[in-house]
């Protein structure tokens, strides 16, 4: 239930609880003080009043609570001059029907005893002061002093400051509540504000941002938290817009090809070697069409978390080598050419993800291949090289270039020139590596491609060089 109540009201609650437990601790603090304070203010007239009447047993011929009489409120305290054995020896009117010490507590008094008990003659509880003293006459006896008041005007006192704590602590309590839910109220406002705010933005309006305030304190960071959790959702959701508009537009052109080419092939009756083309072609964008849906995939998983790796063994050229032949087909019908070049890497053994790997060199190539230079024969160089600490993968072409905004974009997300960057940058980040872009100065594109690893032993290190032309 307490769940359901607002902030304010759990606040002001919780403020009413702490306040309510402090006022009652200060309430019994002040009670049980006051309380021995009067006690000890009782005990101190009763030391005055022993020590004047003991002074006055001293003088002989004169009765000895008589002497102290200046001390004694007949009405308020009383005094006893008892015998060890109990017998009363002098005795003040108002207790004059009983000893006011037991026969058996009377020997025991060696020194100065407090005790506070009930009193015959006297209403209230008593508090007594019992000391030994030596009576006068012929011959010194041994006695028992005792002086006495009563407590009534101490529990009087104490009973007026009860009900003052009983009406006064509740009247200050509710003023405190009060106090804490107008404080509440004030320091809830600035998040409330927030709150209002971040409901106030929207798709509308993805960059607005919530003001900071300039207090410097927790909502100050509060506010320039939600600010930067709003600016990663927004460029969350212009990556997964540029994501969508991106493989809208691969899939597209495929599909498009694909049709056409069916449609063509079925518009009227052809020969064989026409068909046999036509399902070439189909054949070819069926192809493209799977590789998009891996690099899909690669997205989606990326997406849901770190890309997985299974780093084993790879031979560097023989990837290469492999990787190139997949593309010499299409090359040849480009009129372009395939070089690999290993220098250092020849026999060079490393822990990567071949799968993976072959992603890389797969979505390079088919991007050098598309952007190849369309005046002539075109040149696609694929090199691998080995260091202390990494493998460096480079593809070079001889076509236009990247445009200026895909050579500024670091990020691992979509980019304005296809999916295939995309999955490098996304597969090379999982190995810890990275991925720059270059234009040449003589023209084409030149993509590097770093992965550490872990060093292997210098004689595994080699040279070579594999090629395959047009034909």
């Amino acid at each position: 239930m307490s769940a359901r109540l607002p902030v304010r009201v759990r606040l002001t609650l919780a403020f009413c609880a702490a306040m309510a437990a402090v006022l009652a601790a200060l309430g019994a603090f002040v009670y049980v003080r006051m309380g021995g304070e009067l006690m000890r203010a009782v005990d101190l007239d009763l030391r005055a009043r022993a020590a004047a009447t003991a002074g006055a047993l001293a003088e002989r011929g004169r009765a000895p609570l008589e002497a102290g009489r200046g001390l004694i409120d007949p009405d308020e305290s009383f005094a006893q001059i008892l015998l060890p054995r109990g017998e009363v020896v002098e005795t003040t009117p108002a207790v004059a029907a009983a000893p006011m010490l037991s026969p058996a507590a009377t020997p025991s008094v060696t020194r100065p005893v407090f005790s506070v008990r009930r009193v015959a003659g006297v209403d209230d509880p008593a508090r007594l002061l019992a000391v030994p003293v030596r009576l006068p006459g012929k011959v010194p006896r041994a006695g028992v002093l005792v002086v006495g008041a009563p407590l009534g005007d101490r529990a009087e006192a104490l009973h007026r400051l009860l009900l003052l704590l009983l009406v006064g602590g509740p009247a200050a309590l509710a003023a405190s509540s009060y106090a804490g839910w107008l404080l509440a109220g004030a320091a809830l406002r600035p998040v409330e504000r927030i709150r209002r705010e971040a409901a106030a933005i929207c798709e509308a309006e993805p960059g607005r941002r919530l003001t900071v305030p300039p207090t410097g304190d927790e909502l100050a960071r509060l506010a320039r938290t939600l600010n930067a959790m709003l600016t990663r959702l927004q460029e969350a959701l212009e990556r997964e817009q540029r994501f969508v508009d991106t493989a809208g537009h691969e899939l597209r052109t495929p599909l498009a090809l694909l049709r056409a080419q069916l449609e063509l092939a079925t518009a009227r009756p052809r020969g064989r070697d026409e068909l046999e083309a036509a399902v070439r072609c189909a054949v070819a964008e069926t192809d493209r069409l799977v590789g998009l849906a891996e690099d899909l995939l690669v997205l989606a998983r990326t997406r849901q978390g770190r890309l997985p790796l299974h780093r084993e063994p790879v031979l560097l050229p023989r990837l290469l080598t492999e990787a190139a032949a997949a593309f010499y087909t299409r090359a040849e019908a480009d009129a372009a050419t395939i070089t690999v070049r290993t220098p250092g890497a020849a026999q060079t053994t490393v822990d990567l993800d071949p799968v993976r790997l072959r992603q890389i060199l797969h979505n390079l190539l088919d991007n050098a291949l598309r952007h190849c230079g369309p005046a002539g024969p075109g040149v696609v160089t694929i090199t691998a090289e080995r260091t202390d600490e990494a493998v460096v993968l480079q593809v070079q072409d001889q076509g236009r270039g990247f445009p200026p905004m895909l050579l500024t974009d670091t990020s691992s997300g979509t980019d304005t020139d296809g999916l295939g960057i995309s999955i490098v940058r996304m597969i090379a980040a999982a190995h810890g590596g990275q991925v720059s872009l270059a234009n040449l100065p003589s023209g084409g594109a030149l993509v590097t491609v770093t992965l550490p690893v872990p060093p292997r032993p210098a004689s595994q290190a080699g040279s070579g060089a594999l090629s395959r032309g047009r034909a």
